[in-house]
């Protein structure tokens, strides 16, 4: 077991600022709450956990396993510490409100990107309940007991997700559509990783060609990975209701609409993205409400 201390100079909240890189409450590969995470993965030296306790104004890490080394290296990076909000003073209102009230939101960058795609694939193509179930499927039949305490396990390697059979997959509650995607994105786990040390937007472009990753997958796999601040879900459409609805737009947006909804806060489109999805608002039923309700004068 190897330890070290992060001191922190700024506020973080660490059950919010990692929420996206857990696959609900009964995914087997994190624990998370307010003030503790228990977090295993496959690094690039081999499998680790890693549990952080936030104790006032310094996170208390502690890893185990082959890769103990690379993830206590990678652990300011991975927990949000290092994300840097400068230059984002948004004039919106209500996006103002929402990043004053959460001054320890910040955005990831674990450097996995194969987990990243991986996830975002199951999430793209089947509701949030649907690949939370699946996740924890697969981890329990195809991953490993992952090192460490809390009895953790880690998630299937690509290369056996490549070469599971659609009745496998189905059988785990991975459809059709789905287990296609899962399948031709994890055999192209090579090039998936060959995109680490790009910038987001490169990341995006060279992870949007491969096969299996759609623009949103890409999205989200990027700003996870490597804390792009400007990645947008474009292609989800309950999402950009949402933030729509949040920042007074159209109803029903298209792409387009969206996109020059979110031009105001280009460079950090994606934290806005996730500010918004952060705070949990609800967005109108049937497309009803043009605006936000909630948009009350300060």
């Amino acid at each position: 077991m190897l330890r070290r201390t992060i001191p922190l100079a700024s506020p973080l909240e660490l059950e919010q600022s990692l929420a996206p890189l857990r696959l609900g409450q009964s995914d087997p590969t994190m624990a998370l709450s307010h003030s503790m995470v228990l977090w295993s993965t496959r690094t690039p030296e081999g499998p680790a956990t890693i549990e952080v306790h936030h104790r006032e104004q310094a996170l208390e890490v502690e890893a185990w396993g082959d890769g103990a080394d690379w993830a206590l290296t990678q652990a300011p990076a991975s927990l949000g510490v290092l994300d840097d909000r400068a230059g984002f003073d948004p004039a919106h209102p209500v996006v103002r409100r929402l990043h004053e009230a959460s001054p320890g939101l910040r955005l990831p960058r674990t450097a996995l990107v194969v987990d990243a795609v991986l996830s975002a694939v199951l999430r793209h193509h089947v509701t949030r309940f649907e690949a939370r179930r699946s996740f924890q499927q697969l981890a329990e039949r195809w991953g490993e007991p992952a090192p460490g305490p809390g009895g953790l396990r880690l998630r299937p390697e690509a290369h056996v997700l490549a070469a599971l059979g659609e009745y496998e997959l189905h059988a785990a509650g991975v459809d059709a559509r789905c287990a296609d995607a899962l399948k031709r994105a994890s055999a192209h786990a090579s090039r998936i990783e060959a995109t680490t040390d790009l910038p987001g937007p490169a990341m995006r472009t060279a992870l949007a060609v491969i096969p299996g990753i759609t623009a949103w997958t890409a999205a989200e796999a990027a700003r996870v990975s490597v804390g792009d601040a400007d990645a947008i879900d474009i292609g989800d459409p309950a999402q950009a209701k949402l933030i729509s609805h949040t920042l007074g737009g159209a109803p029903e947006p298209s792409d387009e609409e969206l996109l020059e909804l979110l031009d105001e806060f280009t460079g950090h489109r994606g934290r806005v993205c996730v500010l918004i999805e952060s705070a949990g608002f609800a967005s109108p039923v049937g497309g009803s409400q043009p605006g936000p309700p909630f948009l009350a004068p300060e």
